[in-house]
């Protein structure tokens, strides 16, 4: 799964990357090393007003479909299996009409650490990436607080989930699922509204660095999503032996 990443790219880096974005600069998009569960995600989307062209907009991580009851169940829902994104109630309309990317400098997983005699067993984290940007194939959906008035600001929930997929090669050394991405040059096809073949989109979602990632052991602090900041990246020794 990809239950933590890394996003410090910031607007102005995406337009030179994707090119022509549109954002509210009321909005803020402060760079973390250390993404989790129902944080706020920047994600870029077509716009669905008159406007049209790609909007970066933060959504929180963890999809609330339309019809849930209420929101509390987002934080389940912050990964979505590509094998079955296409067909399982909470995705499938997302998939058809509500894509997006969420651009990441890399992501998180743990592999547990036996006992030793000197030592208790812990969760060892890793730090994987291609080096560069990876545009996270994600969804996004809507949410209504019925118990908000409609011009309440907060009536409305925007969130998003990752679609992964089965690990390989460097990846599946440390865990066996990993997010799907998204190529630059699928970027408008992938987000487009008029683009609904399950096929066709299938074949749009591709694995990071074409299964080649690089890992890295990290320090244990990323473990707690209160502390933040580059430190967490630092290279730490490796006790199962998984970094490259």
């Amino acid at each position: 799964m990809c239950g933590r990443f890394v996003s410090t790219t910031t607007p102005q880096d995406l337009v030179s990357l994707l090119g022509e974005l549109r954002w509210d600069p009321a909005e803020t998009f402060a760079p973390s090393w250390n993404v989790a569960p129902t944080d706020p995600v920047p994600a870029v989307l077509e716009r669905v007003d008159r406007d049209t062209g790609e909007l970066l907009r933060p959504l929180r991580w963890g999809l609330v479909p339309s019809w849930a009851k209420d929101p509390s169940g987002g934080a389940r829902l912050i990964n979505a299996r590509s094998e079955t994104v296409d067909t399982k109630p909470a995705f499938r309309k997302a998939f058809t009409t509500r894509r997006c990317v969420i651009p990441a400098d890399g992501y998180f997983e743990w592999r547990e650490v036996p006992a030793a005699a000197d030592r208790k067993k812990y969760k060892q984290p890793y730090f994987l990436s291609t080096g560069g940007l990876m545009l996270m194939a994600g969804l996004y959906e809507f949410w209504r607080d019925p118990t908000r008035p409609e011009d309440d600001p907060l009536a409305w929930l925007a969130t998003a989930t990752v679609i992964t997929t089965d690990a390989t090669d460097s990846a599946g050394r440390v865990h066996d699922r990993m997010p799907l991405t998204i190529a630059p040059d699928d970027l408008a096809t992938w987000l487009s509204p008029a683009h609904t073949d399950p096929a066709e989109l299938h074949h749009l979602l591709h694995s990071p660095a074409d299964d080649t990632l690089r890992v890295r052991a990290v320090p244990t602090t990323v473990n707690s999503v209160r502390n933040n900041g580059p430190h967490l990246l630092d290279t730490a020794p490796d006790p199962l032996g998984l970094a490259d």
